[in-house]
């Protein structure tokens, strides 16, 4: 595989296991393309022409030679400068071609905020009127750009320029990954999840809960406890680039949710939700992100890549290489 045809296996599969469904992602991005039809020339110039084709702000690739044959990929949750050290150090004994980040670096940080509107298109399904989880949300994402304005967006990416590292972070295109898998098991295992405690237990099954647990980051019950029912569960800020709105909580709660699932939770947040009563189990930040990027990697290594997980990446493989090769 290349560089590019790893990137767009991501963006693929990231909108196929968008939670607002396919159709609706593709119409987010012909919006971008009439939006920009429609600005004057001297605007067109500072319109970032990649939401054309990519509908995921925090997703990009840094490469010099997009074309590059990719045979060795070092994986981690963060990379920073100690990452991209490390990965030339490991390039001693045979080169790493591409050091792929989950959480956003560069410009994919500075756009972070562009991605939260998924979180109010993903609440409406669950009840929330859209107009209201529409303005709660837009407060917030205006908050985490303002938070993230003044970071030094391209200090990892100009350290992998002078390394001569190629670079790619995949963060809401995982996080879709992770979210729709989640959903899947808690449809199938509705029938065995009446309490907290029921729910605990399903997550605690997925290997890479399993795995945190021993690490003492395993799934946790932030609000409630195990003998209360969970009534309907939501999934909240799993992906949709971070914490939504705490004044969310209210309308989640009028929309007859009992129990949301997410990956982590601020202290402001968890007061929220016990003022309205639901019940909040966090299943883990690092072990979330991780079962998205195992998903991802999972695709990239059946094309014969291999894969070396850092930087709190806890690799779970979920397909055999010997009945891959004998399908082919």
């Amino acid at each position: 595989m290349t560089i590019k045809q790893i990137y767009d296996l991501a963006i693929k599969l990231g909108t196929q296991n968008d939670l607002r469904g396919v159709a609706a992602v593709k119409k987010k991005l012909q919006r971008e393309k009439d939006k920009y039809d429609k600005l004057p020339a001297d605007q067109k110039k500072e319109f970032d022409t990649e939401k054309f084709t990519n509908p995921f702000s925090d997703t990009r690739m840094f490469a010099g030679n997009p074309d590059k044959p990719v045979k060795r990929i070092l994986a981690g949750i963060d990379i920073q400068t100690e990452e991209l050290l490390l990965a030339r150090e490991l390039s001693k004994d045979k080169p790493i071609d591409l050091v792929l980040a989950h959480h956003p670096v560069g410009p994919a940080l500075a756009g972070l905020h562009e991605v939260m509107s998924l979180q109010a298109e993903v609440l409406a399904d669950y009840g929330v009127p859209i107009n209201i989880a529409e303005s709660l949300i837009r407060i917030r994402l205006q908050e985490v750009s303002r938070s993230v304005a003044p970071i030094n967006h391209n200090r990892v990416l100009d350290a992998a320029r002078l390394l001569g590292l190629d670079m790619m972070c995949t963060h809401t295109a995982a996080d879709n990954m992770v979210a729709s898998y989640l959903k899947k098991i808690l449809k199938k295992e509705e029938k065995n999840i009446e309490r907290v405690g029921d729910l605990i237990k399903v997550l605690k099954r997925i290997p890479e809960y399993e795995q945190a647990i021993k690490l003492k980051a395993g799934p946790m019950i932030y609000v409630g406890s195990e003998d209360r029912y969970t009534g309907r569960i939501a999934l909240t800020e799993v992906t949709g680039g971070t914490e939504g709105s705490k004044q969310m909580y209210e309308k989640i709660a009028q929309a007859g949710i009992g129990t949301t699932l997410g990956m982590h939770l601020h202290e402001e947040y968890k007061k929220e939700a016990e003022k309205y009563h639901l019940n909040v189990v966090i299943a883990g930040h690092m072990s979330s992100d991780s079962i998205g990027m195992n998903l991802l990697m999972d695709e990239i290594e059946k094309k014969g890549v291999e894969i070396i997980p850092c930087s709190g990446f806890i690799r779970v493989k979920r397909f055999k290489k010997e009945a891959h090769k004998k399908k082919k």
